[in-house]
């Protein structure tokens, strides 16, 4: 199921942050594999009952070694494609990296240490400090999670004090249904953090086959890596890139824009974003800098006017920022994706606010 089929559940269900936004149980689209050249692989995790999409995982077979590209939130999911990259090779996995420290992209860390004993783990040294600051209370925080929820369904309104519709009803219940599952399978595994961090561009040669592993800039997080095959032209990017929708929950709006044109200046052919299908251009990644661009300056524009953010609140300042020319292009026609785009763009808002206020 696509992500703007169960959009509504976006206005009601807080971010987790580093338990991730999505509960990524079996759910209601089939896990999908995309071949994007010789031996590179895409697998997009089937969604959650929550309606959610499950993070991508990117698999890079050379003629030695194999290179993953970020696990899964529950174990179970890196199981299943650590036999489906056993199917496609009898090489070891040797590598995986971390595009970035929210559970959906390094809970299932644990499962590749088991299979693979002599992996190496690798995370930008600003993602490796907040996986050992958030990992291992990454379960407890998932089960402290349904108490919100039921508290929503007992009194009939979001977090936001709107009123649930029967689809946000629904939606709650399938959380709480399958929750108890995800934080069983989390406490039965240990987290497993990054066994080797960098800070610099470096190059892993897996036998015929280059990998670059990047740090082009904060976005999403204060340690973004970016994955590249020059050969291929392939940059794999984690939630720098998100589709149909990008996350602003947390981040670094203006250096975010940066971040993205540098990525631009790889000139990829295939993009795999954190969740959603391969994008064969960068279309969508411009888009995401224009909307980016508008609210930043839309923000400086208001806070010229109104005085330092310090002396003010996102309330008095978010009337003056409209980012509803982007609606249409990243909605199009459909009500519930536009619904989303909403959330998303007052989502925004308050982050570009709170990035101001710490100028």
């Amino acid at each position: 199921m696509p992500l703007h089929r169960c959009t509504p559940l976006l206005r009601v269900l807080p971010f987790l942050g580093v338990a991730a936004s999505t509960s990524l149980v079996s759910g209601q689209t089939p896990r999908t594999i995309t071949q994007l050249g010789d031996g590179v692989y895409e697998i997009r995790h089937r969604d959650g009952q929550d309606g959610f999409e499950g993070g991508n995982t990117t698999v890079i077979i050379g003629e030695r070694q194999v290179f993953v590209v970020d696990a899964t939130l529950v174990p179970s999911e890196s199981r299943e494609d650590i036999a489906q990259i056993r199917q496609w090779t009898n090489k070891p996995v040797t590598f995986l990296l971390n595009t970035h420290f929210h559970n959906d992209h390094d809970y299932g860390n644990r499962a590749y240490m088991d299979a693979f004993p002599g992996i190496t783990i690798i995370a930008h040294e600003e993602t490796k400090r907040e996986m050992d600051l958030f990992g291992p209370g990454s379960a407890a925080r998932m089960e402290r999670g349904p108490a919100a929820y039921t508290k929503m369904l007992e009194s009939g309104k979001g977090p936001d004090g709107s009123t649930l519709t029967e689809g946000d009803r629904q939606q709650l219940k399938n959380v709480l249904a399958r929750h108890e599952d995800v934080v069983a399978e989390m406490r039965a595994s240990v987290f497993q953090s990054a066994t080797m961090t960098f800070a610099h561009d470096f190059t892993i040669d897996l036998g015929n086959r280059d990998v670059q592993v990047k740090f082009l800039g904060r976005g999403n997080t204060p340690g973004d890596a970016v994955v590249f095959l020059p050969k291929e032209r392939i940059a794999v990017v984690g939630d720098l890139v998100v589709h149909p929708m990008p996350y602003f929950y947390d981040g670094y709006p203006t250096e975010w824009i940066v971040t993205l044109d540098r990525l631009a200046r790889l000139d990829p052919a295939a993009v795999v974003p954190g969740h959603g299908p391969v994008l064969r251009d960068l279309a969508y990644v411009h888009l995401i800098q224009d909307l980016l661009k508008s609210a930043t300056e839309q923000m400086t524009q208001a806070l010229r006017k109104s005085g330092p953010a310090m002396f003010r609140t996102v309330d008095d300042v978010k009337g003056s920022i409209d980012l509803t020319p982007f609606r249409q292009r990243f909605a199009g026609t459909d009500a519930e994706l536009s619904a989303t785009f909403d959330q998303v763009a007052a989502t925004l808002i308050k982050l570009v606010f709170r990035e101001a206020s710490l100028r």
